[in-house]
Parts: structure tokens; sequence; C-alpha cells
């Protein structure tokens, strides 16, 4: 590990801006910004904007709000060696889920925050080359994947997944009218929108994606906070069959697993198909995945605006102190093969 001062890199602080003590940030106010030239190019391959449901969406999503309400809020204590969402204070975690329900059809609330130009300014205060924006969609009643890739068109730095729900009428045609719109891969999310991993109609899904070369990004594992049927939904166990079936797509285990993380870990040994990405990882679990699995196999992700990107990108930079390589293949590498971005070569040596 690396010292500065003689003293080990600290993995606790006082709030967001605290990163500012480890050797690659700075602080001002409640902005964390990187300061360090030699890290980076980074994507992310976890984000999301605001999401909408039932009535259209409400919000101006290219509205540039001075300050970015994350749900983890900046003033939080930070422990990077737990689950990122047991920093929550119950308030917090409470206003977190009200603006998830009630405020998905509202014009108000954090989610107003949640913007193009607000995840634009994160992204170039932390040296992030490129976000991949992640909808979740419903049957019917939503339409955030169009909000996605309007917002991909904007500009090259945002990538957009597609959403279509197993359980949607016409799913091949809707994935194809979103491969038409750029989709670079597909997200689901078993906890939100009630379908099981391993789901007849999900199995479905999936091969498709697989005929059009369009890896499908998992919520994978129970995360604590969800209710019992999304946690029961993301159970780990039930992700094992549509990986095994469908060896020609490729799945990323979204959150590594979150509080299964060493069972998602057993499913990168058991496929060479299966990638898991690193968003609300524990430090201890992530240094884990760094020393036991093949480094080409692990992406980069925030779950931004749940939580500011610097997070998830502290954890990296220390757990690949001294690992040159494997950091530039999480922080960038590994994502721009897979989303078949041209691979810039690395000129500085972290």
């Amino acid at each position: 590990m690396r010292y500065a001062g003689g003293l080990a890199l600290p993995t606790t602080f006082t709030c967001l801006a605290d990163l500012g003590r480890l050797p690659w940030f700075q602080a001002y106010d409640d902005r964390v910004v990187v300061s360090d030239e030699s890290i980076g190019p980074v994507i992310d391959v976890h984000t999301h904007l605001a999401l909408a449901y039932v009535r259209p969406m409400q919000l101006d999503l290219y509205r540039n709000a001075r300050h970015t309400e994350h749900y983890l809020p900046s003033c939080c204590k930070l422990d990077l060696d737990i689950y990122v969402n047991k920093n929550f204070e119950p308030k917090d975690l409470s206003a977190m889920k009200r603006d998830l329900t009630l405020g998905s059809v509202r014009s108000s609330g954090m989610r107003k925050t949640h913007t193009v130009p607000n995840l634009l300014r994160e992204m170039n205060e932390l040296g992030v080359e490129h976000s991949v924006i992640l909808p979740i969609d419903f049957p019917a009643l939503s339409e955030n994947w169009v909000h996605a890739t309007s917002a991909a068109k904007t500009t090259e730095k945002l990538i957009s997944f597609g959403s279509v729900h197993p359980y949607a009428r016409n799913v091949r045609d809707k994935l194809d009218a979103q491969v038409a719109r750029g989709i670079r891969g597909v997200k689901m999310h078993p906890a939100v929108q009630l379908v099981r991993a391993d789901d007849p109609r999900a199995m479905t899904l999936y091969r498709l994606c697989g005929e059009r070369n369009l890896p499908v990004l998992w919520h994978c594992g129970p995360v604590g906070i969800e209710p019992p049927l999304g946690r029961w939904l993301s159970q780990v166990r039930f992700y094992e069959k549509p990986i095994a079936e469908n060896p020609k797509t490729t799945f990323i285990l979204g959150h590594a697993g979150a509080l299964q993380w060493e069972a998602a870990l057993e499913l990168t040994r058991r496929y060479p198909n299966v990638l898991v990405e690193t968003s609300s990882q524990s430090l201890p679990a992530l240094r884990r995945m760094v020393e036991s699995m093949d480094n080409t196999r692990i992406l980069l992700g925030s779950d931004w605006p749940f939580y500011h990107q610097a997070i998830s990108l502290a954890k990296v930079l220390i757990a690949t102190e001294g690992r040159a390589d494997t950091r530039h293949r999480i922080l960038y590498a590994n994502a721009a093969e897979l989303l078949g971005l041209e691979r810039r070569k690395k000129t500085r040596v972290a």
C-alpha cells in the first residue's frame, strides 16, 4: 500500500470533501476534484439520470443545477470499508426512498438535480471521459430509455444502454427500436422491475441481446435496504442459469453481487461471459477482487446520482495502488473494449 507522510492511506472520512486527504484529490467546499494528472482516463459504466414512471417526465433533464443533491449527502460520514449504503443516516435513507417513489411523478425534489449538465460537471472534475446511462422501464407507463438515448445524442461523453421489460409486448421490436437509437447494451433490474433474473421471458431477452452483441448489465445481489420481495428477486443464485444457458451473451454483475459478492466472484470463475462492476462495493471486497480475479473482467461504476463518482473512484485507486496496469484496465480499458470505443493508449504511469 502507498504511504503518505509515513501513514497508511485513510479509509474513513468526516464527509465527502474529506476525500481531499487522499493523494489524488483536492476538495473545494463540497466539490471533490482529481488533482493528480496521472489518473485517467476513466469510464463509469453505472450512472442514471432522473427516472420517471406513470406520468411523463416532469423534469428538465438539461437544466444546470448549481449543486447536485446526491442521495448520500456530501455531509455524511464516509467509510470506504463498508458497503456504501451503510453510510446513510436513517433520515437520509427515508428521503431517498420518498424521492424515488412519490418524487418520480413530480417536478421537485432531489431528482431535479440529476440532470445531464450536473453529471457532465462531475465527470469533468474527476477525469471521467465517458459515463454509461442506465434507464429502467416497466412494461408500460415509462420511457426512460428515450430520455437516456436522447441525452447520449447531445455529447459523445454519454453512452446509453436500453431497457426492455421482459413482460413488455413485442420485446424483439422494442429492443430493435432501441438499437436503432444507438444503445450499447441493456439494463435489467430484478428488484425494481419485479422479474427474477432466470424468468423464462427474461431468458428470451438475453438471447436476443446476445444475437445483437449487446451486453446485459444486471442489478445483482441484495443491498439490504430494498423491500423483501426485491431482496429475494436479487439473490445471486438466480443469475447462474441465464449465464450458463446464454454463453454468447456478456453479463455484467452490477454492484459485483452487492452483499453476496463472494457468490458473484464464484460466477466469474465458472463462466467466461461474466464481468463485475464495482459500484457500492466495500473496499475489502474490491481488494479481494483485484487480488483474485482476471483484471480484464472488472469495470468501474459509481451508481450516480445515488453517490458521488469520487467514492467509487477512490476505492479503485486505493485497491490498485502499485498495480498500474490493473488500475488502467478497471478505470478505462475493459469498458472501452466492451463498448467498442477507441482504446486510448495510457501515456502516464499511475
